[in-house]
């Protein structure tokens, strides 16, 4: 967390700093306007900058910070034998993890069957309903209907090979 504003202050500074730069170079004032994320620009007329809230940042001082560098290893504090009972107190035997994996198998499995099933369901849909109705006197009705029913189909499709890859990925 601490990395981040510091990178964020760096960030905001240098900004500050490219657009004072730009300010000098092309003589159009640089404007802060408020809101996340705050903005730096030239690109606003003096009317349109008074009317989002943006202030002139010429005259206005420039700070710099020098952020510390992140400790090795992440920061942490920890002593070594520690973080490594950690670890092992998040192992799982291999029979338990067996058993996950085919429960996950299973369920994957089962889902897949479903899927496909929706999938044949909305072929057939598609296959069945693909002649003009009587009330679709606009064609565009017609056109709509049947985007509705091939992007139904392509959706099915894809969750249908999306199970199978978390199938393919198990053990």
């Amino acid at each position: 967390m601490l990395i981040r504003s510091a990178l964020q202050n760096c960030l905001a500074t240098a900004l500050v700093a490219a657009a004072a730069h730009a300010q000098a170079q092309s003589g159009a004032p640089v404007y802060r306007c408020p809101g996340p994320p705050v903005l730096y620009t030239d690109a606003l007329s003096a009317k349109e900058a008074a009317a989002q809230g943006c202030r002139t940042i010429e005259g206005t001082p420039i700070t710099v910070m020098q952020s510390s560098k992140p400790k090795p290893g992440g920061g942490s504090t920890a002593a070594p034998s520690a973080a490594s009972a950690g670890s092992e107190a998040q192992r799982v035997e291999p029979s338990q993890q067996r058993s996950r994996d085919g429960e996950r198998r299973r369920v994957l499995e089962t889902e897949l069957r479903e899927a496909e099933e929706r999938l044949a369901a909305a072929q057939r849909e598609l296959a069945s309903n693909s002649e003009r109705r009587g009330d679709e006197r606009n064609y565009q009705r017609y056109l709509d209907r049947m985007l509705e029913l091939k992007a139904n189909v392509s959706r099915q499709e894809s969750d249908v090979q999306a199970l199978k890859r978390e199938i393919s990925k198990l053990p």
